[in-house]
Formats: C-alpha cells, structure tokens, sequence
C-alpha cells in the first residue's frame, strides 16, 4: 500500500489507517483483534485507538493485537490520546495506556479533542501540554500530536504555537470548506495530517444521490470516491476508517488501492460545489449531547440533515425507523443553548429544531 512521511517524523505511514472505535464486538476480545491482524497483514500500518472507545476496550483489543503485530514483518505504528487537563490526568492515561497496548512507548500520543480556544488554553495553562512533551522527552512517547473539531482558523492559531508534530482532525467532503484552514496551517508547517471521519460519519455512503456529484464514474461505490478524493490531497498523510469486521477493512483497502484515481480538474469542481452547498450539514459527533433535558441533541441533528441532502426523504420516518425517536421529544427543549454552545461546528441547532418540527408535523 502506497505511504507518506508523517511530517517531520521521517515515518512511512500508509495512506489507510485503522479506526479502533466500531468494532462490531468489542466484547469478543479474540475476534476483535484479529479484525486488526488482518488490516496488518494486508499491509495497513497506523493504528489509531483512544480510551473510552468500544465501551472502554478499544486499547485492550489492540493490545492484544500489538502482542502478535511484533512478531510481523513490517513496522506498524500505534496512535493513543488522552483528554487530561492536567499532569496527574495525562500521567494516569498514559501509564494506562501503555499496560493495555502492551508497549513500552506509544508511537503517536495525543492532546485529545481540543473542543475550543479555552479548551486549549486550559490544556496549556493547567499543564498537560507540558506534561506531553515532558513523556516525550522520557521516551514514554515518541512524537507529540494533537486532535481537535475546532474550525479551520482555530486549528492555525494551535499549530502555529508549535507544540505539536501532527494533528488529527475531521475532514470530509461534509465539513471541507469548515476545517480547510486547518488543513492548510499544517502543511505549512510541515505537521502529519490524520483524517478522521472521512466518510462524514458514514453520511457520504448512505446519501449517495445527494453526494453523487463527487464521483468520478456512475458506478463508482461511495466508499471509494470519498476516500479516493481525499487520496489526491498531498496534504494528508492518512485517513482513520472506523472498521467493524474484516470485510469492512477490504472494502476500504480495495477502494484506496484500486480505486479510480481523481483528476485535478474533478477536485477543484467538487471543491467548488462543497463550498456553496455543504458546510452546514451535521457531522454527527456527538459532542452536542450535553443537554439538560436528555434530548438526544445528535439524533434530532443528523436527522434534520435530511433538509439539505434530500428533499423526498421523511425526517418523521428517519427519526423513528432509524433513532426510535418522536418529535414530541423536542418540546422538552428548554433553549438553554448549551447543546449549541458545545457543538464543534457551531451550527444553529435550535433553528434546526423548528425546522424540523415544522417539516415533520406538517406532514
């Protein structure tokens, strides 16, 4: 599988990476891991996992992994994170992390999901930055890296303090023009890019008339044209797909290795259309799930995406054939504003609550 140099690393990194968050059963350790063995084996080589991911044992499945991966014949590297705010925080994930991954030092460890400028000034003011490069310099890890949502501009501003090797952030053909600065930032400064997300949340496959402009052929699978589109970009060093199964790690191998490659020309169109018409859909992460009365924000959002991708489709049958939800719900909706508050895109979620409370009961 074709590689790139992660930044200033010197490390070959192959252009699909291994996503530990949706393994299709996380409590069937065995199987799990050999879900991993079998991406190594085809030749896969980044393998990015995080605490808390798969009920909490994304790193122990890994682990388990990493225990025959050392056996291989070609090098593999593994990426981890934490979300401390202060040393002891850092400290006590790290330490947990290399137990469970079975390593004495973690290849890519990073700031974990750096939500907002005060986000990140926490981060640095209560030590955990410092504590980072503190475990670098013990050998604990090798380079320090950095995972955000913040939007483009935002994304300048922390790399260009210059902390951080790499980043790993959400870009897709749903949130391109949003994180593109970003993108940008970390070029210029010669940083490993890490796409996570490139699928939209698995938006882009299950909307293909909506997303069929991105294609280079009819019949090209979606699976492949999103991750083909992100291929030419000689920016990005990787893209992170989330597998459940080994069937899953073919199909993005096939798509990233064979697939049709895009002409510079196509991109640029693509770009253009994602720029009018796709920066305010939902990506789903989650991070809007904060609210007081127990709405399931999320839910109500991806569900109100069907506004912009599609017109014909029934939001009333998405929300409860697919969430089990009733719209009845959002009249506990207090309009605090703590979900937008939290939401890593800033969009107008109680907006889109109205809209979509009109949409559904008007039908």
């Amino acid at each position: 599988m074709e590689k790139c140099i992660y930044g200033k690393t010197g490390k070959k990194i192959t252009r699909l990476g291994f996503g530990s968050m949706r393994f299709e059963n996380p409590k069937d350790m065995d199987k799990s891991a050999e879900t991993v063995l079998h991406a190594y084996h085809k030749g896969i080589n980044y393998f990015d996992t995080a605490p808390f991911y798969c009920e909490d044992k994304s790193e122990i499945i890994v682990g388990h992994a990493v225990k025959e991966m050392k056996k291989g014949d070609h090098p593999f590297y593994v990426s981890t994170k934490s979300s401390g705010k202060n040393p002891s925080g850092i400290r006590k994930d790290l330490e947990k992390s290399l137990k469970r991954l079975n390593l004495d030092t973690i290849d890519f460890y990073h700031c974990w999901c750096v939500l907002t400028m005060a986000d990140w000034e926490q981060r640095k003011s209560g030590g955990a930055v410092k504590e980072i490069l503190n475990a670098k310099d013990e050998g604990l890890i090798r380079h320090a890296v950095v995972s955000t949502h913040l939007p483009g501009h935002e994304i300048r501003k922390v790399i260009e303090e210059g902390y951080f090797e790499g980043i790993t952030l959400g870009y897709c053909a749903i949130n391109m023009p949003y994180r593109e600065e970003g993108i940008q930032a970390a070029a210029d400064n010669n940083m490993g890019v890490v796409i996570m997300n490139p699928l939209g949340g698995g938006l882009i496959p299950v909307n293909e008339e909506a997303f069929s402009f991105i294609k280079m052929k009819p019949d090209q699978p979606m699976i492949e044209a999103a991750l083909q589109f992100l291929k030419l970009d000689p920016r990005i060093t990787t893209c992170i797909v989330g597998f459940r199964n080994k069937s899953d790690v073919d199909s993005a191998f096939e798509a990233m290795e064979n697939g049709t490659p895009y002409t510079r020309e196509k991109v640029n169109m693509v770009r253009d259309r994602l720029n009018s018409d796709f920066n305010s859909l939902c990506t789903t992460c989650g991070y809007c799930d904060v609210c007081p009365q127990g709405i399931e924000v999320w839910k109500f959002m991806e569900t109100a995406n069907l506004l912009f991708l599609n017109p014909h489709e029934k939001p009333s049958e998405r929300l409860y054939w697919h969430w089990g939800k009733n719209i009845d719900e959002l009249d506990l909706c207090t309009a605090c504003g703590e979900c937008e508050a939290a939401c890593t895109q800033h969009l107008p979620i109680l907006e889109r609550f109205e809209l979509l409370k009109e949409k559904v009961k008007s039908k």
